[in-house]
Formats: C-alpha cells, structure tokens, sequence
C-alpha cells in the first residue's frame, strides 16, 4: 500500500543519518524537533556502523530496533568507511539500492559531485555554514522526501 505522506495519522518510514559530527547531527535534530511531522531518526557515526545497520549484522541485528529506512542522509567525510564507499555499496546491492540516498555534506568538491551521482545519489547538498540557510536547506529536505516525495519504503518487496 502507498500512503500518502502529509496524513498526520500515519507512521513515516524511518530516516537514517550517518553523521560523525556531534555538532551537526544536534542542529539536524534541533531543525527536526521543530518540524510538522514526527519523523522517526535513527543515527550511526560511521559508515561501518551505517553498513551494519542497514545489513542488520553486529549490535543492529535485531530489524525491530535498526528498521530498514526510507531515506538515508549521508555525510561524506567519515572515518573508516567513508560515505564514498557506502554510497557505493547501497547502490551496489540489489536489495538497497532503491534506498533514496542524499548526501549532506561541507565537500562542494567537483569531483565528489560527479562521482556521487554517477554512483546513483538521489541528491547531494551542501551543508550550508549560515544557521538560517542550514535551517532552510532541513526545511526544505524533510519537506520534499517525506511530504511530496513518494518512497519506496511501502511497496511490496
């Protein structure tokens, strides 16, 4: 069943965010707190850690406690494994690669652009430094993948 995303009855999939800066991940969470909808979150610090989760394997085996998301941001810059490579990986893997991935990152590099859509990124976007435009730039995100955007997240699989 598709459900239509601005009932307020309904339940929203899940958002990942794979985010290694304490900083960032508390104004996210600060902008989704004020947010209309109660968007279930879920965190992991790495890309190992976002690996684990989305295969349920290590302390994310249980789905009922690490559910499958319907909609990943994903920060480039992480230690170990990089963003880069679980971008790779998603896209990759036949079950998760219609995962709606959208990078959120500082990197306005060229090459991490192109690389990132070649891969199959939804979206990219850049952090912005200035607290309105990062306020907006949430807004505007939450706004698109769970109000006007239908997911994947329902369909029978």
């Amino acid at each position: 069943m598709i459900r239509s995303n601005v009932m307020s009855n309904v339940q929203l999939p899940p958002l990942l965010v794979v985010e290694d800066s304490n900083e960032d991940f508390e104004s996210f969470q600060r902008y989704l707190d004020q947010y209309k909808l109660a968007i279930p979150v879920y965190r992991c610090t790495n890309g190992d850690q976002a690996l684990a989760f989305l295969y349920h394997t290590n302390r994310y085996s249980d789905p009922e406690t690490s559910p499958r998301p319907g909609l990943i941001l994903l920060d480039l810059n992480l230690l170990g494994t990089d963003g880069r490579e679980v971008l790779h990986q998603i896209k990759q893997d036949k079950n998760l690669k219609t995962l709606p991935v959208v990078v959120f990152t500082t990197s306005n590099n060229p090459r991490d652009i192109e690389t990132c859509y070649q891969q199959g990124v939804n979206a990219y976007v850049i952090k912005p430094m200035d607290i309105n435009l990062l306020k907006q730039s949430i807004h505007t995100l939450l706004s698109y993948w769970f109000e006007i955007t239908v997911l994947p997240y329902d369909l029978p699989g």
